[in-house]
């Protein structure tokens, strides 16, 4: 089966799917990411104001899932955002021609490209409100997406097993479609992973872990290392095990390892979509994200920086602390543009 026949299957089943979907949750006046109102509030003027403009004037390209490097979906995401300030239809149009060209171009990709670009189109078309008849069809396709494999693996399949970068972005964006089809059971299905990935193994626990030398305890592996937790001496509270070992074995002074943050994006992203549905995120397994950033501050003395800048901005206005944020910062894979919509509180 060519990929244009596997994409037209896919879209059939998820149009199917969605007829006989589980009761789903009440409308979202108050957006999957932000709301209107809330950005209606927010200055159109600054540093972080004029970068996203400029990003959302930009031309974009094609849409294209199956390339983990695609900028595209967060240009797409910035005239969204744009769109919903000022309600220039320009941009609105922009994001509706992206939204219907994104459907079938993750053909031929990997599900960490999946993960890391579709969550931004999710919520760029939840902002911009879809005409009818796009909506019917990308919300069929959205459903399809849940299961269908990828090299062997799918979105629900890799949130599940992967406790590493790959899960958590994978997680960002079945979040972003559980909140977006109002599919209530999918995503609580999400929280359910997502607390466990936080490191409550009586919520969940069925992750394969590598190397456990970062572990605080080998036996119980957990994403994010328990509160207090020591070894030989030093602090590993807060260290994400399956993403610092990509950096070696447990060592101190603590490898700068990049591959920290790039979990982090998806797990940041499930966070702010679970905060919004109603889940207290933010203060499971004793602030899990913020001892994460806490421990990369202080032991690893490793701030965000670059693409992952955009991170700092969520922990500071949700945690209300000062840790150094960039402004005007720069979009990630799979979000970005808060250094505008969530400030420091």
């Amino acid at each position: 089966m060519n990929s244009h026949a596997q994409f037209l299957l896919s879209l059939v089943c998820g149009c199917l799917a969605l007829i006989s979907s589980p009761a789903g949750l009440p409308a979202q006046s108050t957006g999957i990411w932000i709301s209107a109102a809330e950005l209606a509030s927010l200055p159109t003027s600054g540093p972080a104001w004029e970068n996203l403009k400029a990003a959302a004037d930009l031309e974009i390209g094609r849409p294209n899932l199956a390339d983990q490097n695609d900028r595209t979906n967060v240009g797409v995401l910035a005239k969204a955002l744009v769109y919903a300030r000022t309600q220039e239809e320009r941009y609105r149009q922009e994001v509706i021609v992206a939204c219907r060209q994104v459907m079938g171009s993750e053909a031929g990709g990997r599900v960490l490209a999946l993960g890391r670009e579709l969550a931004a189109y999710v919520i760029a078309a939840d902002l911009v409100t879809l005409p009818s008849n796009e909506d019917h069809l990308f919300r069929g396709w959205l459903r399809g997406l849940l299961d269908r494999r990828f090299a062997g693996q799918s979105l629900r399949s890799c949130h599940e097993t992967r406790p590493n970068n790959w899960g958590t972005h994978a997680g960002a964006s079945r979040a972003a479609i559980a909140a977006y089809l109002g599919d209530r059971a999918e995503l609580e299905r999400v929280a359910q992973v997502f607390k466990g990935w936080l490191g409550d193994r009586s919520a969940y626990a069925g992750f394969t872990f590598g190397d456990l030398s970062w572990q605080a305890e080998a036996a119980q592996p957990v994403a994010i290392n328990p509160k207090g937790a020591m070894k030989n001496g030093k602090s590993i509270d807060g260290v994400l095990p399956d993403d610092q070992r990509r950096g070696g074995p447990f060592r101190w002074p603590p490898p700068r390892e990049n591959y920290v943050y790039e979990a982090l994006q998806g797990a940041l992203v499930q966070a702010v979509i679970l905060h919004r549905a109603g889940y207290p995120v933010w203060e499971w397994q004793d602030q899990a994200l913020l001892r994460a950033f806490v421990w990369l501050h202080a032991q690893a003395n490793f701030p965000a920086r670059g693409d992952d800048s955009w991170q700092t901005h969520l922990i500071n206005h949700f945690y209300h602390t000062d840790f150094p944020a960039p402004v005007p910062s720069r979009p990630g894979k799979n979000a970005g543009w808060t250094d505008w919509t969530h400030p420091r509180r």
